[in-house]
């Protein structure tokens, strides 16, 4: 669910407007070699690092993760501007750094980074793992222990690198059509390559210099906090500030709590309203008043003396009703996109188009507007990926994952693998085009229907293992794909050569197949993964685990009334989707996103506290200095999130190394009835 977020609103003349794009006649561009740096790769591998470790334990505590674009970006110019002026003073001449450079290094960090999402570290590839096949219960229908492949470095790495790089070979030949012809907005690229043109003005520069420093003041902040909860919360899942009572013992108990965590807080202060409003929704309709009711029904609906995690329970419920808010809402928008893609592509043809492009503007700037337009055109043309070269490409790593994917996981043959490849280019190009519409990457919708139909094809003698690496390779190739022209776009924009883009997406890519692994297998051996009742439950591993039995054996073996529930709530999020598309935009913008209010049903409503506080913070903050808020809210959430996730990288050398916290702070009732 991570990077299916809700679309924003950016367009291209604002972009053009901006201070310092009118100057691009004068500047001199730098050659597509002169781009790609060693200093700016090393950034990249630093940032790319700290970057999937944020990720992964997002994904592996709620699932929910934002853009970390923005910090990409800010903390690139940071660090390298920082060297350069630093050497400067030294009295070394160094290289200038451009904006093409600053671009380069926030591909390759995002590239790298964005393997520790499509790679599945906390989705398909640990639901294969044993502790998940356990956590489902071992006499589950379709639940088979030969359906077991636990996470190992060697074989995850393997993996990454023989699926990680089609997505970028599969849309290339595309590029000028996606971002030229079409003129699609791409409103995250878009936002992103506005971002790195301020920074490379006098009073952009400025701004980014105070943006830095208020990073890093709540870095410091976020940091000092981890370090300091980390002493109090002794051993087990029920010590310390994160398991704090702060709205009383008996809304504990329904997981109803704040739990003073700088990285939710930080995800409310970037997640839009809604997503935050959503979740906490979701959260009320779950825990508040949902689950309860079908407790009451212990006994009758399902047997009373079940354990909390057996899926004959309470806990069927709760995993297969959020399965199908998610599946529903992921459907829906599948289906939009595909529509709205249809229809632009014809309205092409008859000069009907209704794609959010360039509006010519006809005033005195005109020309100048014009000129800036054929400038870009020409050097996003001026250094050509060739066709061939492309076509080889997919083709050649198309035929090196056909022989090796079978080899990793041998239920899924090599005519499944093969035929895969053959359709993904084109689910490539629906995805590409509707983000470039809309902002939201479906790849986790396309993988998940990859899953279903290839467990379903395998049939029970190994379809779980297979569903789940097909879902894999789904994922990557069309997220990849997308990512791929979501960067032509913002180095479009940035005046940066197509072929930098692209030879910086392969090196991010393969630092992403090296890091993303090594980085998870950091978590895996420090923390209990996977523990439904620790702060590292990986919450994607069961659901989509459960995906792939549903593919094989259907939905028997649910409890009373499940299925019920299932197809109303499945409904549900076809109807709240279709209303939040045909209610007028003022009303609509207050409707609730399904997809966001499935996360709490499964996981708890304790993070959806931590984000309503996160944009109850920038809902005040908005009022008292919009202008403040809109510079600084993005510095604040990217530092509270980075301190948070570096704490994590001692907090798990200590874990390894079997160093407890020295004090349990624990919460209970003054007495005992």
């Amino acid at each position: 669910m991570g990077k299916e977020s809700a679309s924003v609103d950016i367009s291209e003349p604002f972009l053009e407007e901006s201070e310092g794009i009118g100057a691009v006649e004068t500047e001199l561009i730098p050659e597509w070699k002169d781009q790609i740096t060693i200093r700016g790769l090393s950034v990249s591998a630093l940032l790319g690092t700290l970057f999937c470790i944020i990720t992964h334990k997002l994904n592996l505590t709620v699932g929910i993760i934002p853009s970390l674009n923005v910090a990409a970006g800010l903390l690139g110019f940071f660090f390298v501007k920082s060297w350069t002026s630093f050497l400067s003073k030294l009295g070394f001449s160094v290289q200038p750094f451009t904006r093409q450079e600053n671009t380069v290094i926030q591909t390759c960090v995002v590239a790298c980074y964005g393997l520790a999402f499509s790679g599945g570290f906390g989705s398909y590839m640990i639901a294969m793992d044993e502790r998940t096949y356990k956590l489902i219960g071992a006499d589950y229908p379709g639940n088979r222990a030969e359906d077991v492949k636990n996470p190992g470095l060697v074989w995850m790495i393997g993996f990454m690198f023989v699926v990680s790089f089609l997505g970028l070979f599969s849309l290339v030949p595309l590029r000028k059509v996606m971002v030229m012809d079409y003129k699609l907005t791409y409103p995250s690229g878009t936002a992103t390559a506005m971002l790195i043109n301020s920074f490379h003005t006098n009073t952009g520069a400025e701004l980014a210099g105070n943006q830095v420093r208020c990073l890093g003041k709540y870095l410091g902040i976020s940091l000092f906090w981890s370090c300091f909860k980390w002493f109090f919360s002794g051993i087990g899942d029920s010590c310390g500030f994160d398991n704090f009572p702060t709205l009383g013992l008996t809304l504990y108990k329904s997981t109803f709590y704040f739990d003073f965590s700088p990285t939710y807080v930080g995800c409310g202060l970037i997640c839009p309203h809604i997503v935050n409003c959503s979740v906490l929704l979701g959260a009320i309709i779950s825990w508040g008043f949902l689950w309860p009711f079908i407790s009451q029904h212990a006994g009758n609906w399902y047997p009373a003396d079940l354990e909390s995690n057996d899926f004959k329970g309470l806990y069927g419920y709760k995993v297969f009703i959020a399965i199908s808010l998610i599946l529903g809402d992921g459907i829906y928008n599948l289906i939009k996109i595909i529509v709205i893609t249809v229809k632009e592509i014809c309205n092409k043809s008859t000069k009907q188009s209704n794609l959010p492009v360039t509006v010519e503007i006809l005033d005195g700037e005109s020309s100048r507007l014009l000129m800036e337009q054929r400038r870009r055109d020409e050097i996003f043309l001026k250094d050509r990926i060739p066709s061939w070269f492309a076509a080889a490409g997919y083709v050649g790593l198309a035929a090196i994952s056909t022989a090796t994917i079978p080899a990793i996981f041998p239920p899924l043959k090599w005519y499944l693998v093969l035929g895969s490849y053959i359709l993904a280019p084109a689910l490539a190009f629906c995805n590409s085009y509707g983000t470039g519409l809309t902002d939201w990457n479906l790849a986790s919708t396309y993988g998940k229907i990859g899953l279903f139909i290839f467990a379903s094809l395998v049939g029970t003698d190994g379809g779980v293992v297979a569903g789940l690496a097909a879902c894999g390779v789904m994922m990557s190739i069309v997220s990849t794909a997308a990512d791929l022209m979501q960067d032509f776009k913002t180095g479009y924009l940035t005046l940066s050569s197509a072929k930098s883009m692209f030879v910086s997406q392969l090196v991010g890519t393969a630092m992403g197949c090296i890091i993303a692994p090594l980085t998870f297998w950091l978590f895996w051996t420090a923390f209990d993964i996977g523990s439904p009742d620790g702060p590292y439950k990986a919450p994607y591993a069961v659901i989509f685990r459960e995906m792939a039995i549903l593919g094989i054996e259907g939905f028997s073996e649910l409890p009373n009334h499940c299925l019920a529930m299932c197809c109303g709530f499945f409904v549900a999020a076809l109807i709240i989707n279709l209303m939040r598309d045909v209610i007028p935009k003022r009303i609509s913008q207050y409707i609730p996103i399904p997809m966001a209010m499935a996360v709490p049903f499964y996981i708890g409503a304790y993070f959806a506290i931590d984000m309503f506080v996160g944009t109850v913070i920038l809902y005040v903050w908005e009022r008292i200095n919009r202008k403040d808020a809109e510079d600084y809210s993005g510095a604040v959430a990217s530092g509270l999130i980075c301190g948070d996730g570096i704490w994590t990288i001692p907090s798990a050398i200590l874990s390894i190394f079997r160093i407890n916290p020295p004090i349990c702070m624990y919460f209970g009732p003054s007495s005992r009835s």
